[in-house]
């Protein structure tokens, strides 16, 4: 049995009928049996056998599009199969929300370089990211498995510039689910930037996992010298991010003054002892909170004049700055956005002593004030880009999460009994 044929029968879903449209509480299962259990098929050919040769592997990951002309040597001519790259993106977008179609794009975009260029010139990529973003949005009731591959797809995208850009330009209109403001219209790469600050926000309240607080802040610094135009709300939410995390840094600072001075020096080794997470916890915060930092210095290093909005919040919380000038941790990233407050700061009170501005004034003079930005006066740092790279030992992570799919999703009777064998596949 072909791959190619297998992978066709796994994506050509049936049409559904206008009762299933109605009805989106059906299961993919119920929906499609054959290609669901097709696409479980071919996930756990293709995560077995990892370390030897495994011709499943190598076909999906060099599979071509059939409607183009590439040029194959000939030797290698009868090993390659090809599909139709318009169909396989339009099922993927379908499908996207499921935790195997979402598995396998990961596969496809990190493994074949054709078919992940051919997916970052589409135009209507929007199609696919917003229904992993509606993934990451619902977290709470997602796996974990699925939000780290569907942050991992972003990540993977992110690394390229095209990308970065294009978000900024595509504008989505009445994006109902999101339901914490009413967003009437804003870019794609707003709606990207809000669901992932709520990720490490809902991140931090629950999971508490730096894995996942790490993939985040990559996507988000890898996009960061890209951000255009960002929608007033999703100004407020970045520096709304900051100001967490500042007043749960500043917390931990206190505790841990505070128990250092309470307990003498008779129990020192005790509170170094007990002290092990807090300061781990700081560690983290004070690395979650220089990169925050870090990515809001490229925004405004690079898209100055295209981000008023973002200017003006921080303006208006410039005081939540302040207290991390002198910090020796935070001194040298510190040091460019102070100098933007202080330029703009002038700005303000100049012309306030002419007459009282309002909001929209306070925009207007910012809008004026970066046309005339003198880019030389801040310090110049490496531009962040941060490139996805899969574990030493992947299959400790894959081949349990493609069993556990199997389990659920497949017309295999697993019983109680199965569960020991799940444990250690």
């Amino acid at each position: 049995m072909r791959l190619a044929s297998d992978l066709w029968s796994m994506l050509t879903f049936s049409k559904k009928s206008s009762e299933d449209e109605e009805n989106p509480n059906l299961s993919s299962f119920q929906e499609t049996p054959l290609a669901v259990q097709s696409l479980l098929l071919t996930l756990v050919l293709v995560h077995h056998w990892t370390t030897l040769s495994n011709p499943y592997r190598s076909s999906l990951f060099s599979c071509l599009d059939s409607q183009a002309n590439h040029p194959v040597p000939e030797t290698k001519a009868s090993l390659l199969f090809k599909i139709g790259y318009n169909q396989l993106y339009t099922i993927l977008c379908k499908k996207a929300s499921g935790d195997a179609t979402t598995l396998l794009l990961y596969l496809l975009l990190h493994r074949n370089p054709t078919f992940k260029t051919y997916l970052l010139s589409r135009a209507d990529l929007d199609h696919l990211i917003i229904p992993i973003l509606k993934t990451l949005y619902n977290a709470p009731s997602s796996n974990s498995h699925h939000i780290y591959m569907s942050l991992i797809i972003l990540l993977i995208l992110s690394e390229d510039y095209s990308f970065n850009k294009m978000v900024h330009e595509v504008k989505i209109k009445n994006v109902t689910w999101y339901t914490e403001r009413a967003l009437v219209e804003i870019s794609l790469g707003g709606l990207l930037i809000l669901v992932v600050i709520r990720t490490i926000q809902y991140n931090m309240l629950k999971m508490r996992d730096k894995y996942l607080h790490t993939n985040c802040l990559a996507a988000l610094a890898n996009m960061s010298s890209q951000f255009r135009e960002l929608h007033p709300y999703v100004s407020q939410r970045l520096i709304s991010l900051f100001e967490t995390l500042a007043k749960r840094y500043h917390r931990l600072v206190l505790r841990m003054k505070t128990e250092k001075n309470q307990k003498g020096e008779e129990v020192a080794v005790t509170v170094d002892q007990n002290g092990g997470d807090l300061e781990q916890d700081l560690q983290v915060i004070e690395e979650v909170l220089r990169m925050v930092l870090e990515i809001l210095n490229s925004c405004l290093s690079m898209q100055l004049s295209n981000n008023p909005n973002l200017i003006y919040t921080l303006l208006y919380n410039k005081h939540l700055f302040e207290q991390f000038k002198d910090n020796v941790v935070f001194h040298d990233i510190i040091h460019n956005i102070d100098i933007i407050i202080k330029y703009f700061s002038q700005l303000l009170a100049e012309k306030s002593q002419q007459h009282e501005v309002d909001a929209h004034q306070v925009l207007m003079t910012i809008q004026q004030g970066a046309r005339n930005w003198p880019k030389e006066r801040l310090t110049k740092f490496p531009e962040l880009k941060f490139k996805y790279v899969e574990e030493d030992q992947p299959e400790d992570f894959f081949i349990p999460y493609v069993w556990a799919l199997v389990s659920q999703q497949s017309v295999l009777n697993w019983t109680n009994d199965s569960t020991p064998i799940l444990s250690v596949c």
